[in-house]
């Protein structure tokens, strides 16, 4: 049975972030993970965890100005230094929090920067950000993002991050495979888990359309629940929906689907 944890970006958001961990312990979770924890100090992120017992799985890199439409700078040849001092913010973090990988986010392609040289800074960006985590005993993700959601971005397909994967070569880095954008994107979403499982490091849900709780969509969930039972996925889910109406009335899914939040530790 798939171990979920609760993406407090997501979740609980009519309540102040750090309000955020009691609601998620509240509602049975017992991993969260977010976007970013920079507008908080890990030690007040660390005691929320503490008192509530949550483990947190994943926080993403420092990505640009989020709430000027920013998502992500890993590929701007502009920002490169900015960049690397996002990588030693996010360890400094991570290894306060305990939380065992990291996600880059591409970016969108910046105005005047043609693909290869996109592709050449986030490549660059990529190998020194794996080397400064694995130094941390921490794993690097890459996320594919659709490009309805975020037109733009570097980064859409799985084939595509394997590639990049590929050439930069560091044994730390992997995938985080998020459902609902790979179905927007491409879909086949049981075969590409199976054919490279061993390359994903995360796994996110959302359904689609609406990028809602599963069960109010497209998405066959109790298969690809099971699915993921099958092959032997033995991460987290990330649970990175937009609630259709609130959180805990939404939790009802779990329970229609023979799921629950029960967790071992990772």
């Amino acid at each position: 049975m798939p171990r979920f944890s609760a993406n407090l970006s997501m979740l609980f958001t009519e309540v102040p972030f750090l309000d955020r961990f009691e609601r998620a312990a509240a509602a049975g979770f017992e991993a969260v993970e977010f976007q970013f924890p920079y507008a908080h100090t890990a030690a007040e992120i660390r005691q929320r965890l503490d008192a509530t017992g949550l483990k947190a799985v994943l926080h993403n890199l420092p990505a640009g100005d989020w709430d000027a439409g920013e998502r992500g700078i890993a590929c701007d040849p502009a920002r490169v230094e900015e960049f690397r001092a996002g990588v030693v913010r996010a360890v400094s973090y991570a290894t306060a929090l305990g939380v065992p990988q990291l996600n880059c986010l591409a970016g969108r392609v910046p105005a005047g920067v043609d693909a290869a040289q996109a592709h050449a800074t986030f490549v660059s960006n990529l190998r020194h950000a794996a080397s400064a985590l694995k130094a941390a005993n921490l794993r690097l993700l890459i996320e594919p993002i659709n490009p309805f959601d975020i037109p733009g971005f570097f980064l859409s397909r799985t084939d595509q991050a394997l590639s990049i994967l590929d050439e930069v070569g560091a044994d730390n880095a992997y995938v985080q495979y998020d459902i609902y954008h790979a179905q927007r994107t491409e879909g086949e979403i049981a075969g590409t888990l199976h054919r490279h499982l061993a390359r994903i490091g995360h796994v996110q849900i959302a359904d689609n359309p609406g990028r809602n709780e599963p069960g109010t969509g497209e998405l066959n969930f109790p298969f690809l629940f099971a699915h993921l039972d099958r092959i032997g996925y033995g991460g987290w889910v990330g649970c990175e929906y937009k609630p259709a109406t609130d959180t805990e009335s939404g939790l009802v899914w779990l329970e229609r689907m023979g799921q629950k939040m029960a967790a071992a530790p990772v």
